[in-house]
C-alpha cells in the first residue's frame, strides 16, 4: 500500500509540474505570437506545391482566392506553373546584384522578410508576380488546358496593320481573360485592406499585368501563289516572357517614391518636382537596405560568399558586390563545351574541354575586435 500511495502522489506532482510547464509554454507562445512581426504567407507559395494544389491547404489564401481555388481548380494547377516561371525571370534580372531574388526553402512567404518593407523589391516582386499570372492563363486558355476559356473569340473578321489588310484567323491568345482572371485572383488580398502597402501592391500588380499586354506580338501566315502575300490570315500571340521580365526590370529602375495622400484613395510622388505621370510606373514607399549584410529582421542574407566579377564596372563588380569587404580568389577547374560540330542530320556534337580559371568570392564582414 505504500508503495502504491508513494507512486499515486508522484505521479501527482509529475501531474502539477506538466501543467505548469504548458501554462508557461503556452504563456511564451502567446507572447512571442504578440510581439514577433508578422509576415504573410502568400499564394505565390502554390509554385511550390506543385500538382498538390489543394484549395483549403494552401497557406495564404484570403477568402475570395480560396472561393476562385475551389471553383476554378486546373486555374491553380496554371498559376502555380507560372509561378515556378515568373520566380526565374526575377532571380535572371537580378542575378549579378546584391539582392538576388533568393526563395526560402518551405517558406509559405516565398521571400522571407524582405516583402515587409515597401521597398523597390517588394514592387518588382509583385509587378512581375501579377504578370506571371497573366502570362500562365492566358498561354493555359490558347492551349485548350482549361475548361473554363479558349482562344480569342473576339478576334473575327477582317482589319489591317502597316502592311496592308488581313483576316482574323487561327488562334489569338486570350490577353484579356488572363488580365480579368489575374486582378480578380492577385488583387484580392490588397482590397480587403486600405493602407499605404495594399494600394502600393495595386498599382504594381496592374503595372505588372499591363506590361504582358504591352508585348502581344501580331503573327500572320500567307495564303497565294507561291506564298505570296496576297491574303494574310493572322492571330495575337504572347511575346516570350523574357521581354515583360526585362521591361519591369527598367522599370525598376526607374521606380518612384510616393507617400499616400491625405484620403487614403491615391499617391503622392515625394518627389515635388516630378511633373510625369505615375500610371506606368513602378512605385515605392520605403527606401531599400543595401543588402550588403546578413539583417535577419529586414530579410537581407547578405553578398557574403557570392561570386563577383573582378573587370567588371557593375553592380556585379568585385567593389559593389562586396561592399568593399575585399574578396577571396580561389582557381577552380571547370568543364565546358567546346569544338562543336554539326552532324547530318541533325545533331550537334561537342568535346568537353576542361579549363582552369580563377573565382572571386565576397569576404565575410569582419566582426570589430571590441566585439571579440
Amino acid at each position: 500500500m505504500g508503495i502504491r500511495s508513494g507512486t499515486r502522489s508522484g505521479t501527482i506532482i509529475r501531474h502539477r509540474q506538466s501543467k505548469r510547464t504548458s501554462r508557461i509554454c503556452f504563456t511564451f507562445t502567446l507572447l512571442l505570437l504578440m510581439f514577433t512581426p508578422r509576415v504573410d504567407s502568400s499564394w505565390w507559395y502554390i509554385g511550390a506545391l506543385g500538382a498538390r494544389v489543394i484549395c483549403d491547404n494552401i497557406p495564404g489564401l484570403v477568402n475570395k482566392q480560396r472561393q476562385l481555388c475551389q471553383r476554378h481548380p486546373d486555374l491553380m494547377q496554371s498559376i502555380g506553373d507560372g509561378a515556378k516561371e515568373w520566380i526565374r525571370e526575377c532571380q535572371h534580372q537580378f542575378r549579378q546584384h546584391r539582392w538576388n531574388c533568393s526563395t526560402l526553402e518551405r517558406d509559405h512567404t516565398v521571400f522571407g522578410r524582405v516583402m515587409l518593407r515597401s521597398s523597390r523589391e517588394a514592387a518588382f516582386v509583385y509587378a512581375i508576380s501579377s504578370a506571371g499570372v497573366v502570362y500562365a492563363i492566358t498561354k493555359a486558355c490558347s492551349q485548350g488546358e482549361l475548361k473554363i476559356c479558349g482562344c480569342d473569340g473576339q478576334k473575327r473578321g477582317r482589319a489591317s496593320d502597316e502592311k496592308g489588310d488581313f483576316d482574323w484567323g487561327g488562334c489569338s491568345d486570350n490577353i484579356n481573360y488572363g488580365i480579368k482572371f489575374a486582378k480578380d485572383f492577385v488583387d484580392a488580398r490588397e482590397r480587403m485592406v486600405k493602407d499605404a502597402r495594399a494600394l502600393m501592391n495595386l498599382h504594381n500588380n496592374r503595372c505588372g499585368r499591363m506590361a504582358v499586354k504591352r508585348f502581344m506580338k501580331l503573327e500572320c501566315k500567307c495564303h497565294g501563289v507561291s506564298g505570296s502575300c496576297a491574303v494574310r490570315t493572322c492571330w495575337l500571340a504572347l511575346s516570350d516572357f523574357r521581354r515583360t521580365g526585362d521591361y519591369l526590370r527598367k522599370k525598376y529602375n526607374t521606380a518612384i517614391e510616393v507617400t499616400m495622400n491625405q484620403d487614403g484613395t491615391g499617391f503622392t510622388v515625394a518627389d515635388q518636382d516630378f511633373k510625369g505621370s505615375t500610371k506606368n510606373e513602378l512605385v515605392y514607399v520605403e527606401n531599400s537596405p543595401d543588402y550588403c549584410l546578413t539583417d535577419r529582421s529586414a530579410g537581407s542574407l547578405g553578398t557574403a560568399g557570392r561570386e563577383c566579377d573582378k573587370s567588371s564596372r557593375g553592380p556585379d563588380s568585385c567593389e559593389v558586390m562586396c561592399c568593399g569587404r575585399g574578396y577571396d580568389t580561389m582557381r577552380v577547374q571547370r568543364v565546358t563545351k567546346c569544338e562543336c560540330k554539326f552532324k547530318w542530320c541533325c545533331a550537334v556534337e561537342c568535346q568537353d574541354c576542361e579549363d582552369t580559371v580563377d573565382v572571386h568570392t565576397c569576404k565575410p564582414h569582419k566582426r570589430p575586435d571590441w566585439l571579440d
